[in-house]
Order: C-alpha cells, then sequence, then structure tokens
C-alpha cells in the first residue's frame, strides 16, 4: 500500500513530464539493434573464443537483461545456455545441469548439461556452481556486497580450479562521465561507512579501492564476506580428502610431535620463504608467510593455504638457510599481535564475523543505560566484548551470528542473542584455566624453495 501523502496535486504533471522524457530519449535513440550491441557482442566473444568449451555463470542485476541476453545470445547460435531469474520455477534443477559435480550428479551426461548460465542475483545466494570457474558481471550491483556473494557462488568447497577469474563490465567512458556511477558508489560507500552490518561497509571507501575491486585487482576479492569460516571448511576439506585418500593419515599426522618441518620447491621466486602453522595461547590458528629477507609475503590465509598445496608423493627439498629463524620472526611477530588484542588483524580479515561483531557490539556499548539497556547489561556486554577479542567463537555461535548480519537483524536483537549465548557458555571457546601457557606454540612450518 502507498502512503496517500504521495498523492499530490502535482503527481500527475510530474508523471506525464517523465514519460515525455522516456518517449524523447525512445526516440532520439531510435529502434535497439542487438546486432550492434557492444556489450552483448563483447559477451559473445567471451563465451564463444576467450573462454570457448568452458562452463560460465554470468549475472546481471535485473531479469529483462538477463532474458534479452539470453534470448540475443540464443539467437546467435550459442548453444547449451539456461536463464534464471526470480520468475523461474525451478532453479535448482537448472543449477543441476549447470553444476552437476557439486550438487551430487556426477553421472549426469554432457549433452544434457548446460554450459552458459545467465541469472540475476537469485543465484548470489544459497547455490553449488563451483563446476565453473568463471564469473561474468554483465552490470554493476548497487549493493557492493552482491559482486562478492557472486563470486562466492564459485569459489566453495569442491572448487578445482586454482584462480577464479571474475569478468566486470563498466558503462562505457562516455555513459561515465554523465552518470557518474563510480563517484556516486564511493560516495554512498563513505556515507555509510558507520552504518555496522549494511551491505557496503566491505571496503577502504576510495575511489581506486573501488576500481580495482571491480578490475579484480590485488586480489580484493581472495577474503569472502566471512572468510574465517571459509577458512576453517577449507582447511577441514583438505584434511578430508588426504585421509579419505590415505586413512592411515589420520592416525601418522596426530602422532607427529610440534616443531616438524619440510621443505618444497616452488617454481617463482616471488613464492619463496616460509609458512609458519602456530596457535597462540588463546587457542587461535595463525599461518604467518615470510619472505626470505623476513618480509610479510601475505596474511590472506586461503592464499596461504593455497600455496601450501602438494600432491603426496611430491618430493621434499633442502631447507633454505635461514628456515629456523624465519619461523622465529614469525612467532614473535605473533607474539606482538596477541600482546595487544585490539589489533584488528587479530580480528580476522574487517569481513569477518568476529570483526564485525565486536564493531557493532562496541558501538552499541557507547549508548547510554535506559529502560531497555541498564548498566548492569552493558557492564555484561564489555564482558562478552571482552571474550571475542581474546577467545575464538564457537562454531555454531559464529554461524549464527554471521547469519544474523547478513539479513541485517536489528542491532538489538543481535546484543541481546550474545548476551544469551555467553550466558549460556555458548558464546566463545574458553580455556578450562588460567594456568594458559601465554606463549604460542609452533605446530610446523614449511619452506618454500626457489633455485634457478
Amino acid at each position: 500500500m502507498i502512503d496517500g501523502k504521495f498523492f499530490k496535486r502535482t503527481l500527475k504533471q510530474k508523471l506525464k513530464k517523465d514519460c515525455e522524457t522516456i518517449l524523447q530519449m525512445i526516440k532520439l535513440c531510435g529502434n535497439w539493434i542487438p546486432k550492434t550491441d557492444p556489450k552483448l557482442n563483447e559477451l559473445q566473444k567471451l563465451l564463444c573464443e576467450t573462454h570457448k568449451g568452458e562452463k560460465v555463470v554470468v549475472f546481471t542485476q535485473y531479469s529483462d537483461t538477463a532474458n534479452y541476453i539470453y534470448r540475443q545470445l540464443g539467437k546467435r547460435g550459442v548453444q547449451q545456455i539456461a536463464v534464471v531469474t526470480g520468475c523461474s520455477d525451478n532453479p535448482t534443477a537448472i543449477v543441476e545441469k549447470f553444476s552437476p559435480v557439486s550438487n551430487d550428479k556426477p553421472n549426469m551426461p554432457t549433452d544434457e548439461q548446460y554450459r552458459i548460465v545467465i541469472a540475476t542475483d537469485v543465484l548470489s545466494e544459497g547455490q553449488n556452481l563451483q563446476d565453473s570457474h568463471l564469473i561474468v558481471n554483465f552490470d554493476l550491483p548497487w549493493a557492493i556486497i552482491r559482486l562478492i556473494q557472486r563470486a562466492g557462488r564459485v569459489d566453495r568447497i569442491g572448487q578445482k580450479a586454482n584462480e577464479i577469474t571474475c569478468y566486470s563490465f563498466f558503462p562505457a567512458e562516455g555513459v561515465e562521465q554523465i552518470i557518474s556511477l563510480r563517484k556516486r558508489l564511493n560516495d554512498r560507500i563513505n556515507a555509510n561507512a558507520n552504518i555496522v552490518g549494511s551491505d557496503e561497509v566491505f571496503f577502504e571507501g576510495n575511489e581506486k579501492n573501488l576500481k580495482d575491486m571491480f578490475n579484480e585487482k590485488s586480489g580484493v576479492l581472495d577474503e569472502e564476506e566471512d572468510g574465517d569460516v571459509d577458512l576453517s571448511s577449507q582447511a577441514f576439506q583438505i584434511w578430508k580428502n588426504a585421509t579419505d585418500a590415505n586413512p592411515k593419515l589420520a592416525q601418522i599426522i596426530p602422532a607427529l610431535s610440534n616443531m616438524i618441518y619440510s621443505t618444497k620447491s616452488v617454481s617463482e621466486p616471488a613464492n619463496g620463504g616460509v609458512i609458519t602453522y602456530a596457535k597462540t595461547h588463546n587457542d587461535f590458528d595463525v599461518l604467518t608467510w615470510l619472505s626470505p629477507s623476513g618480509e610479510i609475503i601475505s596474511q590472506s590465509q586461503k592464499r596461504i593455504l593455497q600455496t601450501m598445496a602438494c600432491s603426496a608423493d611430491t618430493p621434499a627439498a633442502m631447507p633454505i638457510d635461514n628456515h629456523h629463524e624465519l619461523v622465529g620472526s614469525a612467532i614473535q611477530r605473533v607474539q606482538e599481535e596477541t600482546a595487544n588484542t585490539s589489533i584488528g588483524g587479530m580480528l580476522g580479515n574487517r569481513f569477518s564475523t568476529r570483526y564485525r561483531i565486536i564493531e557493532l557490539l562496541e558501538h552499541y556499548c557507547e549508548r547510554d543505560t535506559d529502560i531497555f539497556f541498564s548498566a548492569e547489561q552493558k557492564e555484561d556486554l564489555k564482558y562478552a566484548i571482552d571474550d571475542i577479542y581474546n577467545y575464538p567463537l564457537l562454531e555454531t555461535s559464529k554461524l549464527a551470528l554471521g547469519q544474523m548480519l547478513r539479513r541485517n537483524q536489528n542491532n538489538d536483537e543481535i546484543v541481546e542473542y550474545v548476551l544469551e549465548l555467553r550466558k549460556d557458555g555458548n558464546l566463545c571457546r574458553l580455556p578450562v584455566d588460567d594456568n594458559t601457557h601465554k606463549d604460542p606454540s609452533i605446530i610446523c612450518s614449511l619452506g618454500l624453495r626457489y633455485d634457478k
């Protein structure tokens, strides 16, 4: 129902003026000729030449655009193509024919599968599309997190490709000058930068980072919206794959002593150095990758896991000369960071559940007490914040809180739920006693040796 206050005397005049403007635009542009559509032509080249024979997901914001692309590509002879919008009767059936392996349909004949799926954001959440590693953003959604979610449909457990490739179409330069899309998106991010839980609190808020994100530079999509959850899932999947292939590993690996190390050869000098796996005194897992000169190469835990990957029969290489010194440097860095739990790095990446929950709770705690937020609740909330800073969230609480953040649930409800979890002992994984060793433990390390 539309509020009656909008039905003013001038409404009819304004609607009429809008219609006249639209008709003038249509007259100015003339009939639409799909054959001369540069974006469609570039998309066809991408699908049929650059990535011929590969599976591709093409995302667009509007169902009309999705249907237009589907019809026109069909007219141009592109085969094994499907379209999914909010009006589709059974999107899951289409997804299964596009990505059968990741949806437990590995025996589906190739000629019954789809190679290309044109979709709106109805497929950007809750579907497994990882038989593909190629994403095309035919247009740019207003909610920036949509781009993250789209990439997340293929960058999931079961993805076989080493890299996910995302293409994004910017408006033509002339159009960009008129509508200032980049500037408007950038302004919107800045305007909402302090609103915890909004879709746009995922970037630094300057136009360079925004442009880099659209152009897939600097590994902006390396970390997903909730990177810590996916990292745990990925690590578990690595373990499961290894023990499924060789069940004896389930007994061998837990029996190994701490501080064990090995070395593997790498093909690029930029990938040299040492990766150290340590546990902090409060039971956080930390992967640190240092170059041979002791500089941090990457803090992306996912990238580090991917760099460490190798087959069971990979031969061990000779350790690099300063292997143990680099392990010592890594542990020193961990100690320095854990000495001050307010350091953002120890909260995980700024898209993670822990980071966002801490920001939300701290912002909420600045409120004055009232009938709905008592001094006792405020004190309890401070203890909850302290726990989350110092100890890992339990997987169940992390999952539930992450879902609440993604739904943009009311802050009062999130705070109430956090307090309830802590009261019931279901918020964080707390130490059994107060005699916990305060130094990080070295679990193992992997040298990465580059030889010309």
